[in-house]
């Protein structure tokens, strides 16, 4: 593979200088006519909302936009507050372009903003973009839920998060990972308002710029205020359901020619339920040895703080620099009543179980980035430079309450009365630099390493109060260290010609990782070296038709909590345990990509993935009892076939459709509590179809379903479920809106499935709280003035792996 993307580099430098150089700049030209001119704004976004040019147009109406690239772009006309015109998306391929005539009248405008509205689902540079504003079925959510609602994403009954069927997803928050994993990771998104939330990238198959860590990358991006003067906006909403939801988020901003102020504070208080039914058959040489009944009711409520505050300064026209600083504080409290009877091989009841559980885990989290960039020349040229600093706090406080009875209700012995703590403690250091340089005919050079420090630190301790005094349990408790180097450097070179686009990539990454239990002694020591190689090419037939081609290499390596060997008890006979025996996992990627108009997409892709690490549910036998353990192991490969198809529509001039629909097939080798597995899997398909009705006097009314069909994930068959949300917007001018949304309206969010080994199988239904209706209101003050904001952060490659 690193010779073929040699040979492919040799070719294209050489293919620099064989050529004349195409005319790769183009002008944009138009008239603006039926308004008064004076104060008129005109701006160039791309369609990434993302400022290009500012320009004004001359007495008689007329303005051009020079030196504009190739690419796809919207114009918006302004005076004031009030946005006039919003032009369709323009398409800038190989000629100048004037355009019509704008025609505006005013005469009924007065301050009403005409805006144009951002498709739910877009595709840009290899991305797929979800907007999350443009779907009201994300109103007063959180951001679990709204990636439970994402096209070819699923959240799973462990809270692993799934892209097109593969596992092992970094997650980041504006570009930079997060540190929270499994349960952590998912209570900081349920505290995380959608409303905070600007839009969701899809990354399936990353360059060797982006750090080699994951199958793909889900990066959320938060909000930020990019208008000049002071603005920013505030929302609140209310859910109601068994329980009440309640989600707050306010920013505001503060932009001149040189300086940037940014602040935002989101809060958010949320009670739900989850009822978990589990039928556990134990075997021993084939017969049915004894059966648990479970029937689980868990409870959850969580208050969760966000906050950030920091700001950019033009030093000068070259420079820039930047710091912020952010914060997490969350509080979860789980609540769980598990009432388990125990039968024999004859299936008659033997004795009945319940287990009382209180857990309060509080996290809080603090970082810190200083960033600085130097604008090198006018053609894009720069020099960036990043420093963050992150650590987070844990505790968490575990209490179980286990009584056994006969069958006529008598107590079995004594209470068992369990009660843990867990103080964790993790400090990450990175530090980035990237060069980019621009030459001549369409060229990109793009150099840049980067270095970090991880350290872990978590001590669980667990006593035995059935008695007095309590007892400590040495069986239960452990205190474990990670420490991770990573230093990586990369490089791409980019080319451009006519119709043809190539970017050849190549990463290297040096791992020394050392985990330590010290309640046992027990060193766990990984060091290696390896190459991360990327390729895409991207061939316009016309400008309607593009074919794009994506290969990679890439890494997932075991997460903190991963590794970690603490237990964490569900109940009497459940918990969940880390691997610190668990390999790092690699695969090969391939996508080839089809797109028409920009809007309809076709992507077909392939990975084969070696040691692949796999979340597990399976029967152990400790001090002569069956338990049940979750984990992750090893297998020995998996492999991915998948087609992906965006379909939007537009059936009228009211009536807007987006469709996505998702077919893959996974298979896994391996070998898992003495079972061994090879090439299972199966071919399984999800849809999702949003509809959105203009219904007029700015009332919006949408539809989003969605369907997931039977999935084996290697020891695991998880049958079919659908969803069916409804929202209603209503909006009053420019600066406010109103929406109500209520998500799954025919109680059908619901799982069930079958776990199988030779030895064990357990079946479960899951059901969560449905029918959530939520209001929700949104206010928007201040300039609507553009600006531009900018990309920081070094951490992209650590905060999905945390404690």
């Amino acid at each position: 593979m690193i010779t073929f993307i040699n040979l492919l580099l040799c070719l294209s430098t050489t293919g620099l200088f064989a050529q004349q150089a195409p005319k790769n700049e183009f002008t944009l030209s138009g008239k603006i006519a039926g308004t008064e001119i004076s104060s008129l704004e005109i701006h160039l976004f791309n369609t990434e909302s993302r400022l290009v040019k500012t320009e004004f147009p001359n007495q008689q109406g007329e303005f051009h936009f020079d030196a504009v690239a190739k690419g796809a772009y919207y114009i918006k006309v302004r005076r004031g507050q009030a946005d006039l015109y919003n032009s369709e998306v323009i398409q800038v391929t190989q000629q100048d372009i004037p355009l019509p005539e704008i025609r505006i009248n005013e005469q009924r405008l007065e301050t009403v903003v005409i805006n144009r509205s951002r498709p739910y689902i877009e595709r840009h540079d290899g991305k797929l973009i979800l907007n999350v504003e443009s779907s009201l079925q994300n109103t007063g959510g959180s951001a679990l839920e709204v990636l439970e609602k994402a096209p070819g994403v699923t959240v799973d009954g462990n809270n692993n998060i799934i892209l097109r069927g593969k596992s092992n997803i970094l997650v980041q928050i504006d570009g930079k990972n997060s540190a929270l994993t499994g349960e952590e990771l998912a209570s900081y998104l349920r505290g995380l308002p959608a409303s905070a939330i600007d839009k969701i990238e899809l990354i399936t198959n990353p360059s060797a710029k982006y750090d080699a860590a994951g199958t793909a990358i889900i990066n959320i991006k938060l909000k930020k205020g990019t208008n000049k003067g002071t603005n920013g906006s505030f929302s609140t909403a209310v859910g109601a359901a068994r329980y009440l939801k309640n989600n707050n988020s306010f920013n505001i901003n503060h932009r001149n020619d040189k300086l940037n102020v940014f602040a935002n504070y989101d809060f958010a208080y949320r009670k739900t339920y989850n009822e978990l039914m589990l039928d556990r058959r134990f075997y021993k040489d084939g017969h049915l040895e004894k059966t648990f009944i479970q029937d689980n009711f868990f409870k959850f409520s969580s208050r969760n703080h966000n906050g950030k505050i920091g700001f950019d300064y033009n030093l000068t026209d070259k420079n820039l620099v930047g710091a912020a600083v952010s914060f997490t504080s969350n509080v979860f409290k789980p609540l769980g009543d598990s009432k388990t009877t125990l039968m024999g091989p004859d299936q008659q009841a033997i004795n009945h179980t319940a287990t009382l559980s209180q857990t309060v885990n509080t996290t809080k989290n603090i970082s810190a980035n200083l960033n600085h960039k130097y604008l090198m020349d006018t053609l894009g040229s720069e020099l960036s430079t990043d420093f963050d600093f992150i650590r987070y706090t844990s505790a968490s406080n575990q209490s179980f309450d286990t009584r056994t009875s006969d069958n006529n209700g008598g107590p079995i012995g004594i209470p068992y009365i369990l009660k843990g703590k867990t103080d964790g403690d993790l400090n990450i250091f990175a530090l980035k630099s990237d060069w980019i340089k621009i030459l001549p005919r369409s060229l990109k050079l793009e150099i840049g390493f980067k270095t970090s420090y991880v350290k872990s630190d978590n001590d669980i301790k667990f006593y035995d109060h059935s008695t007095s005094p309590a007892v400590p349990d040495s069986n239960k408790s452990n205190h474990y260290i990670y420490q991770e180097y990573i230093h990586a450097a990369y490089g791409n070179v980019s080319k451009k010609w006519d119709k043809l686009k190539t970017v050849l990539g190549l990463r290297i990454e040096n791992t020394n990782v050392t985990g330590t239990q010290l309640t046992t002694d027990q060193i766990n020591k990984r060091k290696y070296t390896q190459l991360f190689p990327s390729v895409v090419f991207s061939y316009d037939f016309t400008a309607d038709h593009n074919l794009e081609v994506n290969l990679s290499r890439r890494i997932n390596r075991p997460n903190y909590q991963q590794l970690n060997p603490f237990k964490y008890y569900i109940n009497a006979t459940t918990y969940r345990v880390g691997n610190p025996d668990l390999n790092a996992q690699t695969s090969q990627n391939y996508e080839l990509t089809y797109s028409f108009k920009g809007k309809y997409i076709a992507t077909l892709s392939y990975s084969k993935i070696s040691d692949n690490i796999t979340t597990v549910i399976k029967p152990i036998l400790e001090n002569g009892e069956n338990i049940t353990v979750q984990t992750e192991e090893n297998l020995k490969s998996a492999a991915y076939y998948s087609l992906n198809l965006i379909l939007p529509l537009k059936p009228t001039n009211w009536w807007d459709i987006n469709n996505n629909a998702n077919f893959y097939y996974g298979s896994y080798t391996g070998n898992v509590s003495g079972t061994q597995i090879n090439n299972i899997g199966n071919f399984t398909l999800d849809i999702n179809s949003i509809h959105t009705l203009k219904l007029g006097k700015n009332f919006v009314a949408e539809l989003a379903a969605s369907y997931k069909a039977t999935e084996v994930y290697a020891f695991v068959r998880i049958s079919p479920y659908w969803n069916l949300n409804i929202g209603l917007q209503k909006k009053f001018k420019e600066k406010n809106s109103l929406k109500l949304a209520l998500t799954d309206a025919f109680n059908s969010n619901n799982r069930k499935g079958l776990t199988a080994y030779n030895n064990y199988e357990e079946s479960f239904k899951s059901r969560r709280e449905p029918r959530i209706l939520t209001l929700s209101y949104s206010y928007n003050f201040g300039s609507s003035k553009s600006g531009q904001s900018r990309k920081t952060g070094a951490a992209e490659d650590l905060r999905q792996r945390a404690e």
